[in-house]
């Protein structure tokens, strides 16, 4: 068996242009480029090929867990072939056709929003209404079926942006200078939020994250959270916050309801959050972490992302946290943003990450059952308190189970984090959009959804928001 893979390995050393395109130039992953679906995403190698590797203890991490990424494939194939049949939007063509049918037949010249259509990904609220409203579907057929994609995928999971404003300038988030901000009176209001919330609870979603920027810098945050918790039909409101101004506010944000916590620290070195952030405060962080733990938040889930060459050496040292804590580490893989500098040479991909885990803790990781639609691989040290958890959006995607929606500060839906389709429910609520022309316009857009992102490479090369834009 070794002998096998030293040969495959050996021809792999041959093959310059598909190492060329990899995100390491490692032999292993020039084969795995060979391997790919028509639209670039990875795919399990064939078995043969992994068992020989597996066979390999230095290469046996990166088929640990093949059989998920199988299964991932799998499910998105079952997911195209039972795709539902709802009504869809009409194509640009399609529309212009229409609308000059209609100006012809009333002998009007007059022209409308709809009219001005490009083939673009942002959506015209105005036209799917008017669209929709023509089909004549009943309201409470319209209810049930609003956050319900044409893969079956069912969307619980709202993630609420409440400001584009952030205390740190993190490596992986923005460029030093931060990014152009959206003017005040173009971001969502409190009532609105409120309103958009009622909606897509009233539709079925029962967990809310708010996120930034920096959620805390919003000064109704606590009276914010309070009234989102007393939705009906939520359980479950979270934060997603660097932790810099999180104590003084956390004990008011737990009575107002908050039972989810997540704070971003990717590094245990001062100096070196200094250099990632290029601000400080790296012991207030860890300071509200541990005031979290004494309010009994359990797990307190702690999100790092993993860069090479930054912060990939302390992989080990973030894991022996979990031993007494109850944390729940998150490594996440460095994605591709507006501004932020991707490159595939700084990821340190999920099996890296498994394989410097693991020889750090040689009785390995066990196993944890991870609750549906859960995006993240978790795991935890037999005999630790807390876990370990790995988000692998770049090289294992998670789409066939995805059930998030993000609302971003400035009021665009955003049905895909890497996914260039919006639409601006703020307009529409400021141009006197109803109720039911909201959930119409939701609907739409949740049927544009695509059954998985592209390639990693693709993400790159395609245009999209800095983070801080559409929220963390």
């Amino acid at each position: 068996m070794r002998r096998c893979a030293a040969s495959v390995l050996q021809t792999s050393r041959h093959w310059a242009a598909p190492a060329a395109e990899c995100p390491s130039s490692s032999p292993l992953n020039a084969l795995a480029c060979l391997f790919k679906t028509e639209r670039g995403q990875a795919v399990a190698l064939p078995s043969d090929i992994s068992r020989c590797f597996s066979a390999l203890p230095e290469y046996a991490s990166d088929f640990q867990h093949e059989d998920e990424t199988a299964d991932h494939s799998r499910r998105l194939q079952e997911m195209e072939k039972a795709r539902t049949r709802r009504p869809q939007l009409p194509s640009s063509e399609e529309v212009k056709q229409r609308l000059q049918s209609n100006s012809k037949a009333s002998g009007s010249n007059s022209s409308s929003p709809a009219q001005q259509i490009e083939d673009s990904p942002i959506l015209d609220w105005q036209e799917v209404v008017h669209k929709l409203r023509q089909q004549q579907q009943p309201a409470e057929q319209l209810q049930d079926q609003m956050l319900t994609d044409t893969f079956g995928r069912k969307h619980t999971y709202l993630r609420i942006s409440l400001t584009e404003r952030c205390n740190l300038r993190c490596l992986y988030c923005m460029p030093e200078e931060g990014v152009p901000l959206s003017p005040n009176n173009e971001l969502l209001t409190t009532q609105e939020i409120l309103r958009l919330a009622d909606i897509f609870a009233g539709a079925g979603v029962s967990k809310i994250r708010l996120t930034g920027g920096e959620p805390t810098l919003r000064r109704d945050l606590v009276e914010l959270t309070h009234a989102l918790c007393a939705l009906p039909g939520v359980n479950g409101v979270g934060l997603t916050t660097n932790g810099l101004t999180l104590s003084r506010k956390l004990e008011a944000l737990q009575a107002a309801g908050l039972n989810m916590l997540n704070i971003s620290v990717d590094t245990l070195r001062p100096e070196r959050f200094e250099q990632m952030t290029r601000r400080r405060g790296h012991e207030r962080v860890m300071d509200a972490i541990h005031h979290a733990i004494r309010l009994g938040y359990d797990p307190v889930k702690v999100n790092v992302v993993v860069m090479r060459g930054v912060n990939d050496d302390e992989l080990a040292d973030f894991v022996e946290l979990t031993r007494t804590l109850p944390i729940n580490v998150r490594f996440i893989e460095y994605m591709p943003f507006d501004g932020n500098v991707w490159s595939d040479s700084k990821m340190v991909t999920y099996a890296d990450m498994m394989a410097a885990v693991t020889a750090a803790y040689p009785s390995g990781l066990e196993r944890c059952q991870d609750p549906k639609g859960e995006v993240a691989k978790n795991f935890r040290v037999p005999g630790f308190r807390g876990s370990v958890s790995f988000i692998t959006s770049m090289t294992k995607a998670f789409c066939a189970d995805c059930n998030r929606l993000r609302l971003m500060a400035d009021g665009n839906l955003k049905v895909c984090l890497f996914g260039a389709n919006e639409v601006s429910l703020r307009d529409a609520m400021r141009e006197d959009a109803s109720q039911d022309d909201l959930r119409l316009i939701i609907s739409a857009a949740v049927d544009r959804k695509k059954a998985a992102h592209a390639g990693m490479f693709e993400i790159a090369r395609s245009p999209n928001r800095a983070m801080i834009k559409i929220g963390g």
